[in-house]
């Protein structure tokens, strides 16, 4: 069975995972050859001509984030984001797709965990400090909190019902064809909720930058034709230049010495959800955007625990020809319940409907610190734990009720029927 391609080569795919077993030693010994080199002037040269998807990957960013600008004044914004979500997410799920069809379910889960973790440790604080530095040069004060919008209660919700699932799938240690069904029809159910919620009121339209202000300026037809033509030019750009950025990143990589597990974990994930981080601060940074820009983080959470967990059984049996699980030993194991102790830990505060300053401080401490000290493994999945245990006993019996559900049930007996 031939490997599928992702509008790259095969050689490029190669060095993208390393598939030592079936690529030609002349092939490796050329990269690593090339990338040794760089400290000379040739090496250099090609390192900096490496670049160049680099520039097409933020306009390619820019063109999407202005299409789900104005995509939310004829449809949801959570349904814009989630449009945006699956564009961006090109680059991850062609790589995932890749390792999974390679059968190394150890950097099948390296990828997918890696990238979970830092669109929460990383992605969630990084939008909070731009909003931040964003209202400080505004009106020069110190902003605490983002407060979300009612109708964000979809994706807070929608967000939990694939982590306590993965509770399931961590505990069995495989992951399978009948779980990728599952995951898929929380995902439908995520859809048809967002269908629930009511387009924005064209009186929000002055609140936008300049260029989406233009495009809702214009005429009925001319601007649903400059929408789609954004995220139709904005995806067909993105899906050219994803795998050479990533490939071009790669020999960065292997330049500065940057092992083959680190960067399955967490350089690739980095580069890959790069346009989702791009669109994201810059909504951050206008007033009243910071919750946009936190629910497209969001929007790819779900994405990604659904979506691309569901693709990698289906991938992986493809490639094997038959009927086939992907099954986690037991330090496999424990990056999944990492991620699903983070992710638990976000859902919950983001349930109140709010994340405050110290939430996304202490998130990103605890993502640092495992990330600089991997041995810090077990203690931080238990800070998680023992945080969302807080989280829980302040909603039952301080606060007494949990936003996200009074939000969505006013939602949907206003929109539901």
């Amino acid at each position: 069975m031939n490997m599928p391609r992702f509008g790259a080569s095969a050689r490029a795919r190669r060095a993208l995972v390393s598939l030592s077993a079936a690529a030609p030693a002349a092939d490796r010994t050329a990269d690593q050859a090339a990338a040794a080199s760089g400290a000379g002037a040739a090496g250099g040269a090609a390192l900096l001509k490496g670049l160049w998807p680099f520039p097409s990957v933020v306009f390619s960013a820019f063109l999407i984030a202005w299409g789900a600008e104005c995509a939310q004044f004829w449809v949801s914004r959570g349904m814009a984001l989630a449009i945006l979500a699956w564009l961006q997410a090109l680059p991850e799920f062609a790589v995932e797709a890749v390792i999974a069809w390679s059968g190394q379910v150890h950097f099948m889960t390296a990828n997918f965990t890696g990238s979970l973790r830092l669109l929460v440790g990383l992605g969630w604080p990084l939008i909070f400090g731009v909003a931040v530095w964003g209202t400080w040069r505004r009106e020069g004060t110190l902003m605490r909190r983002i407060n979300l919008d009612d109708e964000n209660c979809v994706e807070v919700l929608s967000l939990g019902m694939p982590i306590a699932y993965f509770f399931v799938i961590h505990a069995k240690a495989t992951l399978t064809l009948v779980d990728a069904v599952v995951l898929l029809a929380m995902y439908i159910v995520y859809l048809r909720l967002l269908q629930k919620v009511p387009p924005r009121d064209i009186e929000h339209v002055e609140d936008l930058e300049a260029i989406p202000r233009r495009i809702m300026r214009l005429p009925k037809r001319p601007q649903i034709a400059v929408i789609v033509g954004l995220f139709i030019g904005g995806g067909v750009m993105l899906y050219l230049s994803a795998e050479p950025f990533l490939h071009s990143m790669l020999k960065y990589a292997v330049y500065f010495g940057v092992s083959e597990y680190l960067f399955i974990q967490w350089v690739a994930p980095f580069l890959s959800e790069f346009p989702e981080k791009l669109s994201a601060m810059y909504w951050a940074r206008q007033r009243g955007k910071a919750s946009m820009a936190l629910m497209n983080m969001v929007s790819a959470n779900i994405n990604q625990w659904t979506m691309l967990a569901a693709m990698i059984p289906a991938v992986y049996s493809l490639s094997q020809g038959h009927v086939m699980f992907v099954p986690f030993d037991a330090q496999q194991r424990k990056e999944i319940l990492l991620t699903i102790a983070q992710s638990l830990l976000g859902m919950l505060l983001l349930s109140n409907m709010s994340f405050h300053i110290v939430e996304a401080a202490g998130i990103f401490i605890l993502w640092g610190a495992q990330f600089l000290v991997p041995d810090l493994h077990t203690p931080v999945t238990l800070a998680y734990f023992a945080w969302s245990a807080y989280e829980t006993i302040m909603i039952l019996f301080v606060r007494r009720r949990v936003a996200a559900i009074t939000a969505f049930v006013a939602l949907w007996k206003a929109h539901g029927r």
